[in-house]
């Protein structure tokens, strides 16, 4: 994706919806300085060029009995693109799957994985990611708690040239 260039103006309405996606069109406009119809077409250019990518909820893992949240460090025989876009395809199918990073060093690929109880997460690992085609290690690490969990970017609205 080209780098967009983003005023003052855009940066608060990007700062304000990554932090309150359900806020009003009336109450951004009114955050970011500007009535309510620039604005409003401000937020549509802002995803029709790819900045603004989707809205949703933040589900509470634990309130749906996802308790275990596992990083798996996997390792492939491979790492021809073909393979790589294979593997990638193919963990995109698994909705246990929340997070895959292609990683540079030792490690291919870092996944996400969050399962009702350890069990699970050993299941998932012996019946699809093990068997999967290509995969020739793995390594996961269960995470104790998280300290930070913050979505999108930080974004610096006073770095910007109004």
């Amino acid at each position: 994706m080209a780098k967009i260039k983003l005023d003052r103006i855009d940066l608060k309405i990007l700062r304000d919806l990554q932090n309150q996606g359900r806020i009003t069109n009336v109450d951004l406009a009114s955050s970011a300085g500007i009535s309510p119809p620039p604005c409003l077409r401000r937020v549509r250019a802002l995803e029709e060029t790819g900045c603004i990518r989707g809205y949703h909820a933040d589900v509470n893992p634990d309130a749906l009995g996802f308790g275990v949240i596992v990083f798996a460090h996997v390792g492939l025989h491979s790492q021809a693109e073909a393979d790589l876009v294979a593997f990638e395809d193919l963990i995109a199918k698994w909705p246990e799957v929340r997070e895959c990073h292609m990683l540079a060093g030792e490690t291919d690929f870092l996944l996400k994985v969050v399962a009702h109880d350890w069990d699970s997460y050993q299941r998932f690992l012996t019946t699809r990611l093990t068997p999967a085609p290509n995969v020739s290690v793995i390594k996961s690490s269960l995470a104790i708690r998280s300290a930070v969990a913050r979505v999108g970017v930080p974004i610096d609205v006073d770095s910007a040239r109004s």
